[in-house]
């Protein structure tokens, strides 16, 4: 299984806590679009044996893109790739772009997955986020995309500087309202150069209270785990049939091309990055030449890679496959590492596996890099 991942880098305008690349001008749009289809061409020979099972359109706001848009994208990699019969076609949208015009469309689309950036239903939340739609906006587009897509995804963000728990509660309890099946949930984070970080430092917005954050993240793992939602990934929790195939796919370390301007790749023993330019990436691609920086993954690197991953699934980390990926000595390490975390109940092995107990959730991230080996290759 392989996906395609294809980064629309446009916003109408940006958000304070984003350090994602996009440009909030479009006058390079249509120069864009054709410079993607056209990496999608230079690109084939990558997946000559392979089988490509998800289309991911993530951003910038891919929903800016007009129906025609995405579906010249995706006769591409249909031209180019063999495609799977059954693919999942996910496409990142934000409220204000999804009237019910706009949804009957892409319905009619081979669109079959939306991935709705909410974050919150708030509105004193939406505008310290600096975010393009507003409450009413969100609830709307919910209510004409639950009828017309089954496979919906949410995104919520918790953490926000004076949310409180009965606010964070309204939040969840908003959004299993209308009967979604996947829910993805970040703790807003300061990314430095961004206009968060700059208000918080000019003391404009509070800082980000980490242990609210980890309170809230606390409050959905229990409300989301009484209504038949699994919390298979850190960050993401997805009701029986309904989790990302994209992204469980990217977690246990599948191949996956990224199309655009800044869009990673990964071939399981390497890594590549696009150019975070898009004059000079169309330019590059103009000229067919792909615009991409590559780096070898060292055996350590691979190893850190799967500790990162791994613990933060459910399907935690294979000690097996450490011993026959790795060799004994990572093995051995890995075991030697973790045994702090167990004591402290952290983690726990089942089933020859190792993994993150709900306890150690909020904290998976800082647990794996206690993991990590020196890269010694």
């Amino acid at each position: 299984m392989s996906g395609i991942y294809i980064h629309i880098p446009f916003c109408k305008q940006a958000c304070h806590y984003c350090d994602f690349h996009f440009s909030t001008s479009m006058k390079k749009k249509d120069e864009l679009i054709d410079a993607l289809i056209h990496e999608i061409e230079l690109r084939k020979s990558e997946f000559n044996n392979t089988t490509v099972e998800t289309i991911y359109f993530g951003g910038g706001t891919p929903s800016l893109l007009t129906s025609e848009e995405i579906k010249r994208i995706i006769d591409s990699v249909y031209k180019n790739y063999k495609v799977s019969d059954e693919p999942e076609i996910t496409l990142e949208a934000n409220p204000d772009d999804l009237n019910n015009e706009r949804i009957i469309e892409l319905s009619k689309s081979l669109v079959n997955r939306l991935s709705i950036g909410i974050q919150s239903f708030h509105e004193k939340d939406l505008k310290l986020m600096n975010r393009a739609h507003n409450t009413k906006e969100a609830i709307q587009c919910l209510e004409e995309a639950t009828k017309h897509f089954n496979n919906i995804s949410l995104d919520l963000i918790y953490g926000i500087p004076n949310t409180t728990n009965k606010e964070w509660e309204e939040n969840i309890d908003i959004a299993l309202g209308f009967g979604v099946n996947h829910i993805s949930s970040y703790a807003l984070t300061v990314e430095p150069k961004t206009a968060l970080a700059s208000f918080i430092e000019k003391g404009v917005i509070e800082n980000v209270d980490d242990a609210l954050a980890q309170e809230q993240f606390h409050i959905l793992v229990d409300k989301l785990g009484t209504q038949n939602f699994v919390h298979y990934e850190l960050s993401n929790f997805g009701k029986p049939g309904f989790f990302s195939r994209n992204n469980s796919a990217y977690w246990q370390g599948k191949k996956y091309i990224g199309i655009g301007p800044s869009a990673h790749s990964f071939n399981g023993k390497e890594r590549g990055w696009n150019v975070r330019n898009n004059t000079k990436y169309i330019k590059a691609i103009q000229n067919n030449e792909l615009p991409i920086e590559t780096e070898i993954l060292t055996k350590t690197d691979q190893y850190n890679e799967y500790i990162m991953t791994g613990l933060r699934t459910v399907w935690g980390v294979s000690i097996k496959k450490i011993k026959t990926d790795f060799g004994i000595t990572f093995e051995t390490y890995m075991l030697q590492q973790a045994q702090k975390h167990i004591a402290e109940d952290l983690l726990y092995i089942e089933d020859n596996k190792l993994k993150v107990t709900k306890k150690g959730k909020f904290l998976s991230d800082g647990i794996a890099s206690d993991l990590f080996k020196i890269n010694v290759d």
